[in-house]
């Protein structure tokens, strides 16, 4: 098992940034796929990017991909997801994630592969 806690988020105005922190504890970091996901008030969770367990393959979706970036720091357990240029639409409680894999090369964007999960984290992005 493992298990992950969000930080990082809060109140930032429109072409801002923030940076999320996810702490991993229990089994090795490296044995999973890490993600970020985020659900906007009244919608459903979606992926905003995620890091293979080799650190070597990230994805994002249209919607944030040049804006934001996912990395990981395996011997502090710990990945990030750095958000530039922020914009009102990017407001939503966001989630850190974990799917093992054999795989050290892909990403899955599926939330249903995802077993574990963090808090999340409130970011919202003023106009």
């Amino acid at each position: 098992q493992v298990q992950l806690v969000e930080s990082g988020g809060g109140l930032v105005q429109a072409g801002g940034s923030l940076r999320l922190s996810c702490a991993a504890s229990g089994r090795s970091f490296s044995t999973y796929i890490m993600a970020w996901f985020r659900q906007p008030p009244g919608k459903e969770r979606e992926f905003v990017g995620g890091i293979s367990r080799s650190g070597g393959t990230t994805y994002y979706p249209d919607s944030v991909k040049g804006r934001f970036s996912i990395s990981s720091d395996n011997a502090k357990n710990t990945v990030y997801l750095q958000m530039n240029s922020l914009k009102p639409e990017d407001t939503a409680v966001y989630y850190c994630a974990a799917a093992s894999s054999l795989s050290l090369k892909v990403v899955i964007t599926g939330r249903s592969a995802y077993t574990y999960w963090g808090q999340g984290t409130q970011v919202t992005v003023s106009s």
